[in-house]
């Protein structure tokens, strides 16, 4: 028996020509992608506005493709952590994070990681597998949570997957998707700069870029990725690209106390940055288990953004959230065991 089709991760385009291979009108393509993106809907029964016999036609041979999470933990700050399973046994977190009025839906894009990061629990694990479109946009349209911002920043490196981290996207910000806007959907990466040049060439969204530290030797040990594609290539793409759209180009910087937040840093960032438009967003370090680390402390990364801010170059420092249910800026992991970090 032929397998179903998924609808979720689809355009238009691409799910029409799968109607048509199934005898159903095309027409429908825009309407069902209405009702999964936007209100959902996990059986074809749902809809009322499409006939009885199309969607008989329907259950056949497509399934919607939104799955609810297999378990939910909730922060005393109100975030929350789900878990979700693909159908091919991968297992994967999401974090739902309100904040006044801005409500931000945390995803992954793999279970597990490949990048070797030396602070990321979830890399240590190994990898798993790359999350289909479908499966990435499942984290937002399989919960019941409002969001207002996306940010593809969970289990995995988004240049690692980078064709259904692109498909994702435009599901998100298409009209004929969940509409959320170009500039309400943020894409993390440690710097793949093949991936870089595919989310500037191919998407509107905005991106950060995993720092850890501005010295080429030192984020070596760290990221490994590094060796093969140096974040100084991936700051060029963007200080070079046309923003006349005004994307938001970031930099991600987990501050560790004596490891990354010295005078010397700071005059590094400064001349790396300064005029580029790109922003510094400040982190505070979460420690693993049996981690000697620790984080800088809040006077010193206030210190570092207001010196950061004075000298022309743009930056915040990010309150941690969920860090009760590791759930925090580089806590996620496959079922809340580990935690993995990027920054």
């Amino acid at each position: 028996m032929e397998e179903k089709k998924v609808i979720a991760g689809m355009d238009p385009d691409m799910l029409a020509i799968h109607l048509a291979t199934a005898g159903i009108d095309e027409r429908y393509a825009r309407r069902l992608l209405y009702w999964v993106y936007r209100r959902g809907i996990r059986s074809f029964s749902e809809p009322d506005d499409i006939p009885v016999r199309v969607k008989s036609a329907l259950e056949e041979r497509f399934i919607t493709g939104v799955n609810p999470p297999v378990s939910s933990v909730r922060s005393s700050d109100g975030s929350v952590k789900y878990l979700f399973g693909t159908a091919g046994g991968l297992s994967h977190e999401t974090v739902w994070l309100p904040e006044g009025r801005r409500m931000t839906v945390c995803v992954s894009v793999q279970s597990g990681c490949r990048m070797g990061c030396r602070f990321c629990a979830t890399g240590r694990d190994g990898w798993r597998g790359n999350l289909t479109a479908g499966e990435i946009v499942n984290q937002v349209v399989g919960i019941t949570d409002p969001f207002t911002h996306i940010v593809l920043m969970g289990m995995g490196e988004p240049g690692d997957n980078i064709g259904e981290v692109i498909r994702a996207c435009r599901v998100f910000t298409a009209e004929w998707g969940l509409a959320a806007g170009r500039s309400k959907v943020t894409v993390s990466t440690v710097g793949v700069t093949p991936a870089v040049r595919r989310l500037l060439d191919e998407t509107e969204v905005n991106i950060t870029l995993s720092l850890h530290s501005p010295f080429a030797d030192e984020r070596a040990e760290v990221i490994p990725a590094e060796r093969r594609w140096p974040f100084t290539e991936s700051l060029e793409l963007m200080q070079e690209y046309d923003n006349s759209r005004r994307r938001r180009f970031t930099v991600a910087y987990v501050m560790i106390k004596g490891k990354n937040d010295s005078g010397r840093h700071l005059e590094e960032l400064r001349r790396l940055l300064h005029g580029t438009g790109i922003r510094v967003n400040l982190l505070p370090y979460h420690p693993l288990p049996g981690d000697s680390e620790k984080s800088a402390d809040e006077k010193t990364m206030m210190q570092f953004r207001h010196q950061l801010v004075t000298s022309g170059v743009g930056a915040s420092v990010r309150r941690s959230r969920g860090a009760d249910i590791a759930a925090a800026c580089g806590m996620l992991a496959s079922g809340g065991t580990t935690r993995k970090r990027k920054g």
